[in-house]
């Protein structure tokens, strides 16, 4: 193998790289959820059907999850900031083409198409633009870095449900579109650092890239079509077990291929694998949470999208902070310290917070709301970055490919299996509750199914006091059943943390490969 390399970046040139890519992984952060509060007019305007109208937002996070492996793998041999620039060009692209769909009978596949077309471009730039970041600061200052680069942007998510509501009052057109100059800015920002280009000098393996997105694609389908094929459907189990099937096999062929997509023999260390376990885990709760969370400010509290966004800024009151704290941490101790406590913070916080949620005010639930953000900032950037440091033979770009299909497929997981427990309590309780106001069970049965699956039977309209009230509370119970769940899986996560070894990569030992200084 050979490569050509960078020089070491400068003072201005790493802060001005940490920007450029911060504002791109940005976009793809708050598009996490500036889609699902515009969704029911993009479904309106473009007369979409019910199927179509989700497949908006399942097609991006799908194509996100097959390709990332290879997204990383092409950062790698093509170069990083070669690919941080076409990954920004390509999502612009798209999502100004998903902002121009034309109102007609191809308005159905042409934004699912352009949505998929989105999230590959999203797979390609990530990697590319974390590579970037990871490179351009030196192992000593790389957790504080990065610890900005985790905490702003994965802040900004919540900035989608604000700016859906904001946007989509103008058009939700424009959803899409003020991605373009994001885009702009951040490739002018990246041009400005003057980042030397590296790349290494190795083939693309076809035929791992092929069975990867077989893999995560076929198993992250069926998590996403679980909650409406239902987990007792064929169909659902054969997408997961294949998938899965696919993933044992695609570690097995490159176990012997002699320039693989992904270095199997990374998982032997232990750190990196307890790094990966304690984001999967985590990543069931952090990134669903802002779905669940938003839809019960609207159904339970009675929250406009915009005061539903303002809800779930609470939770960064915590996050931002931590997410520093637990930078300073992996610096100074290492990873396990600031991983051990923040997932404890988060058990704690989703269980408290979720103890609350049937008393239907911020005020009993921001406290708990605030740990829980605590928590998560101050776990995610320590284990991302220790999981990269201890990557040791592998690539950048190889390395920040798996963590990130580690976490996109744990916030699958999380969506869909959260997503059942909540639609399935909701509806049995609703059901009893309609039943008990004199409603005619089978009537009962049909209004609590429709509410489940996310029809008008909301907390809204023209619907009487007293079930407005029954939906509200009946709704909060069920959400506060996925708190719990997530608690659950932080709680796992904690566990899993106290098998972290601790300290930090030796100095006779190198982390993942670098542009070397100089060469």
């Amino acid at each position: 193998m050979s490569a050509t390399t960078a020089a070491p970046a400068t003072t201005r040139a790493k802060n001005l790289a940490l920007v450029a890519m911060l504002l791109a992984v940005a976009m793809t952060f708050i598009d996490q959820t500036i889609v699902a509060i515009a969704a029911p007019n993009i479904q309106a305007e473009l007369s979409l059907s019910q199927e179509g109208s989700r497949w908006v937002i399942n097609a991006y996070l799908l194509a996100l999850a097959a390709t990332f492996a290879l997204g990383g793998r092409l950062a790698d041999v093509l170069g990083h900031r070669r690919m941080a620039t076409v990954g920004i060009i390509g999502f612009a692209v798209t999502s100004l083409l998903c902002g121009l769909v034309p109102a007609n009978d191809a308005a159905q596949a042409w934004i699912i198409t352009f949505r998929a077309l989105q999230g590959m471009a999203a797979a390609v730039m990530i990697p590319a633009a974390l590579a970037v970041v990871v490179g351009a600061f030196p192992v000593r200052e790389r957790g504080r870095a990065l610890a900005i680069f985790f905490g702003v942007s994965g802040g900004l998510t919540a900035v989608g449900p604000i700016a859906g509501g904001v946007l989509t009052q103008w058009t939700w057109r424009s959803i899409f579109w003020i991605n373009v100059p994001i885009a702009v800015l951040a490739l002018v920002l990246l041009a400005a650092a003057h980042i030397a280009p590296s790349r290494r000098r190795e083939r693309i393996d076809v035929r791992g890239a092929v069975l990867a997105a077989i893999g995560m694609g076929l198993s992250v389908l069926g998590f996403e079509q679980a909650p409406e094929w239902g987990w007792g459907n064929a169909g659902t189990w054969l997408c997961i077990g294949g998938g899965l099937v696919a993933i044992v096999v695609f570690a097995a062929v490159e176990a012997r291929t002699h320039s693989p997509l992904i270095q199997v023999r990374i998982f032997r260390d232990r750190a990196f694998v307890v790094d990966n376990a304690v984001l999967f885990l985590s990543m069931i709760a952090f990134v669903p949470v802002f779905f669940f969370a938003s839809v019960y400010a609207q159904v339970s509290l009675g929250y406009d999208a915009n005061s539903a966004g303002l809800y779930l800024l609470v939770f960064f009151a915590g996050f931002a902070p931590a997410a520093q704290v637990g930078g300073r941490l992996l610096d100074s101790r290492g990873a396990r310290l600031p991983v051990v406590l923040g997932a404890a913070a988060a058990t704690a916080g989703f269980a408290l917070w979720g103890t609350r949620l049937t008393e239907l005010s911020l005020g009993a639930q921001w406290p708990f709301i605030v740990l829980a953000g605590a928590g998560v900032g101050l776990l995610l950037g320590p284990a991302s970055t220790d999981a990269v440091n201890r990557a040791f033979g592998a690539s950048y770009g190889e390395v920040t490919g798996i963590t990130q299909t580690v976490r996109n497929y744990g916030s699958a997981l999380g969506i869909a299996v959260l997503g059942t427990v909540l639609s399935t309590v909701f509806a049995n309780r609703l059901t009893t509750s309609l039943t008990d106001l004199g409603v005619p069970a089978a009537t009962a049965r049909d209004i609590a199914d429709t509410a489940s699956r996310g029809g008008s039977a909301g907390g809204g309209g023209e619907m009487p006091a007293a079930m407005r009230t029954v939906v509200s509370h009946d709704f909060a119970v069920a959400t506060q059943w996925v708190l719990y769940g997530m608690a659950i899986a932080l709680a796992l996560s904690f566990l899993v943390a106290l098998a972290h070894p601790g300290g930090r990569p030796g100095a006779g030992e190198h982390p993942a490969e670098a542009p070397p200084a100089g060469a």
